[in-house]
């Protein structure tokens, strides 16, 4: 195997042991703290999720710097392999009971998205992903939807946690693709959603203000299953998750477009 294949392997073992450790604790009484917001939340569960991803990185792969939601690893300069870990993604979700989050862990090689893994625990569904080899879930290829038409388009988003204080938060862009596409989902996990878009299941995501680890799994999945992503103007500063869009492709222009009218 190849090294790329030997880190999906290894993403895809930790996924499933994290993932483990969320059903095992999930609908349990947890401790719950608070971080940027009120509403952003953090469990113990995601830190021993994110403690064993980055406990097993450091000791198989010591020379790979690590970007993971909670602060753990090193994230150094220089380094071939780059792992970038949501070990917990909808901690609101798994808080409150609500059965949608997923451990999310994407590997960039030389600063390239090189690989994804998407585990969603309670659903037993992994979505996979490596650079030019298409993208699977529970080892089946997937692939987008083929609608062309937004207003058939089932489309997905969600808000900031700091949408009580910025005047910057969606609402309008919400607004607007409520009239033009054919309804919306919001249900609390960015790597699901883009999944979602993957394997046809939404026809296209947006978001704002989200972080790297959001996204560097599901971007790649979502482009290896024949889908487009971008930021809101259509470029390439997504990868941050400062701005993201995911499309099946033929509907991409025109989500660009509604975008477009709500910041003029």
């Amino acid at each position: 195997m190849s090294e790329r294949d030997d880190v999906l392997a290894l993403a895809t073992r930790l996924a499933h042991e994290a993932g483990t450790i969320q059903r095992e604790h999930y609908e349990t009484v947890h401790r719950i703290e608070t971080k940027s917001a009120a509403v952003d939340l953090v469990t113990e569960v995601d830190k021993a999720c994110e403690a064993l991803i980055v406990a097993t990185v450091e000791r198989e792969r010591p020379g790979d710097a690590i970007l993971a939601e909670e602060g753990g690893g090193t994230d150094h300069a220089g380094a071939e392999w780059r792992w970038i870990v949501d070990p917990l993604d909808g901690t609101t979700n798994y808080a409150h009971g609500y059965p949608r989050f997923c451990v999310s862990i994407g590997v960039q090689h030389r600063g390239r998205a090189a690989a994804g893994v998407v585990f969603d625990p309670l659903m037993d569904e992994l979505y996979t992903a490596t650079r030019g080899g298409g993208a699977f879930r529970n080892g089946r290829p997937i692939r987008v939807s083929n609608e062309t038409d937004l207003s058939r388009g089932l489309m997905a988003t969600g808000f900031a946690y700091d949408r009580r204080r910025s005047e910057r938060d969606n609402i309008e862009n919400f607004a607007e693709f409520l009239q033009s596409a054919r309804a919306i989902r919001r249900d609390g996990s960015a790597a699901l959603d883009l999944c979602y878009v993957a394997s046809g299941r939404l026809d296209g995501y947006w978001e704002l203000k989200l972080s790297p680890w959001d996204v560097a799994a599901g971007l790649l999945i979502v482009e290896e299953a024949g889908g487009r992503t971008s930021d809101a103007k259509g470029g390439n500063e997504h990868w941050n998750g400062a701005h993201v869009v995911a499309s099946n492709g033929p509907l991409h222009d025109a989500m660009i477009d509604v975008l477009a009218r709500t910041a003029s």
